[in-house]
């Protein structure tokens, strides 16, 4: 039965205004808390036997079965699931990602009449097809859930090492990972439709069928060659297992790396790029450690920090974007792993600074392609070269590193403007001021490499209702929870202000129309779920927010037009009815943010 192909695209943000109510929330949205895991199978509603048939199926292939009879999850059964696709699947947080996909299978597969091929959000190669079990007819089954490609594998691991899925880490999504070539979906896929068969003679009671059965062990081959369940070519495999070993070190420090973060930020910068030092000499058992901080406007990058060096002098001296191994490892944005200077043809370093060993990791700090810095690493306490696991560890913790530089470097210019001047001292928030000046050099920064930025005005519905009915003091209090419901609810890099009163403002750099969207929806519910003493009192039964949000521009490319943008839209979204979210996208359809 011949497949037909379908290729999934992401969603263009929208080019008409629009709002998002309380009572409509989108499917795009994550929800911020996560509930009780998901359901993932009712195999007591399954045709009778069917789910030893499809274990033995899924067991034979080495990928995954399912059997559904609707959305899914849950499904009526589940053979081999993929690791990964578990702990998607059972967080309600992270679900909604699964939903256009295997969530969908069903309907795909009953409307197309046929086996339909996809790849997941996480790179899965899958297939789902309608099948005919014991009359019921309202049927499909999902197979594969494998990754075709150590690219597609790399790319699910890079999403982990960028933080971006870490909460899935405690659901050991690595424990069971499947991979395969697209010729092993193919046998299953008919392997699967001969199983079906022989199941329905079955059910008939025909002699051909159990005879079939018998031969066939439910659709399973007799020849030698279908026998032996294919394994992935061997340079995948070789890449399959270092990136598995790779992977497994990950989950083990995971725990112990989760508040990196936490240990290594200050409000001196001074003692952020010492905690670096110490917490990254700890972790990687390495006596010399230094740090290098990139300036945008002289394009050289410079000593921030050093540990572990005798001496000073030339190692202190700037260095340009492409010169010298710093340099050239920030311009590449390339990791630089050395075991042994010489046999890597490199000039060894002058004797007087006394290094120990000739290995060294040289490690670029990026945070979404922006430049940060670089962290070099070099004599190892026991003496040993620097490999793979180390830069491993180094990819875990160097986007944390990066976000804490770069807040050490706003610090530190903020410090040159006096930071109490910029900073709300009610909410502890930055102020109008700060705003202004980092929403222009945001700006600047967007129109230089083209990258979206997006703007979010956030008010508090009828505030002055609750500030006349409580008084001051209960309004100065619902300011600065809903201030703590801002900043529990951003990103790292996202700047979160109080603009003046009841109205607040979020820049996002780097963020385009529809993920300020999902921010925003996020930042709603949150506040929308926090204890206010009189909140019940409000028109609305509790305190919301309603936002408006802009987008960087053609026409909207100022840091005054970015403001005017999202106010207007933020006065749509309180006429029409408040505790919403409503976009300005006037103009945008050629911008990074539409893109």
């Amino acid at each position: 039965m011949p497949r037909r192909k379908e290729h999934s695209s992401k969603s263009e943000p929208p080019h008409v205004e629009e709002s998002w109510a309380s009572a409509e929330p989108t499917t795009t949205e994550k929800p911020h808390t996560t509930s009780s895991e998901i359901v993932q199978e009712h195999p007591e509603d399954a045709p009778p036997k069917w789910t030893e048939v499809q274990k033995k199926l899924a067991a034979k292939a080495g990928l995954s079965l399912l059997m559904v009879d609707g959305r899914q999850p849950p499904a009526l059964v589940v053979s081999n699931n993929n690791s990964i696709c578990h702990a998607f699947q059972s967080s309600m947080e992270y679900v909604g990602l699964c939903d256009p996909y295997c969530g969908d299978a069903h309907r795909r597969a009953l409307s197309a009449g046929s086996a339909v091929e996809y790849k997941c959000h996480a790179g899965l190669q899958c297939f789902t097809m309608p099948v005919q079990i014991g009359g019921e007819q309202n049927l499909a089954i999902i197979g594969g859930r494998a990754f075709v490609s150590a690219a597609d594998y790399r790319s699910l691991v890079d999403r982990f090492r960028a933080g971006e899925l870490n909460d899935l880490l405690p659901s050991e999504p690595f424990n069971n990972v499947i991979f395969a070539d697209a010729e092993r979906l193919d046998q299953l896929s008919e392997r699967l439709r001969k199983a079906v068969r022989n199941y329905n003679a079955s059910v008939a009671n025909t002699p051909i069928a159990r005879t079939a059965i018998e031969n066939e062990k439910v659709g399973v081959a007799t020849d030698t060659a279908e026998r032996e369940t294919p394994q992935p070519l061997p340079d995948l495999q070789h890449e399959v297992n270092r990136l598995r070993g790779e992977l497994a070190h990950r989950s083990h420090l995971a725990e112990s790396l989760q508040r990196f973060l936490e240990r290594i930020s200050s409000r001196e910068p001074s003692k952020t790029y010492n905690a670096i030092l110490s917490h990254t000499r700890e972790l990687l058992k390495a006596d010399r450690i230094s740090l290098w901080v990139f300036d945008d406007n002289s394009n050289e990058i410079s000593l921030k920090a050093a540990t572990g060096f005798a001496s000073t002098g030339a190692e202190d001296t700037p260095q340009r974007i492409g010169e010298g191994i710093s340099g050239k490892v920030l311009e590449s944005g390339t990791a630089l792993v050395v075991g042994n200077m010489e046999e890597a043809g490199l000039t060894a370093s002058p004797a007087d600074r006394k290094y120990r060993t000739k290995s060294f990791i040289s490690y670029p700090l990026t945070l979404s392609g922006r430049k940060i810095g670089v962290l070099n690493v070099s004599d190892k306490t026991g003496g040993e070269q620097f490999d793979e696991v180390d830069l491993s560890l180094l990819e875990i913790i160097g986007p944390q590193i990066a976000v804490a530089v770069e807040r050490a470097e706003w610090q530190e210019r903020a410090t040159q403007f006096q930071l109490m001047s910029i900073t709300d001292p009610l909410t502890g928030l930055l102020n109008r001021r700060y705003l202004e000046e980092r929403l222009t050099d945001e700006l600047s920064r967007s129109q230089r490499y083209n990258y979206p930025m997006s703007c979010l005005m956030i008010d508090i519905d009828d505030f002055k209702t609750y500030n006349d009915r409580n008084g001051h003091q209960a309004g100065d209090m619902a300011l600065k929870i809903t201030a703590h419901a801002l900043k529990a609810a951003l990103r790292g890099a996202d700047v979160a202000c109080r603009y003046g009163g009841e109205e607040f403002c979020i820049l996002l750099p780097q963020t385009s129309l529809s993920e300020a969207g999902v921010i925003a929806e996020r930042i709603r519910q949150t506040v929308s779920e926090k204890e206010y003493r009189f909140g019940k009192s409000q028109p609305l039964g509790m305190v919301s927010v309603s936002i408006g949000i802009s987008t960087f521009a053609k026409h909207i490319d100022t840091a005054e037009s970015v403001i005017a943008a999202a106010d207007r839209a933020l006065y749509n979204a309180k006429s029409q009815g408040k505790n919403r979210i409503n976009f300005y996208v006037e103009n945008i359809s050629s911008s990074p943010a539409a893109r």
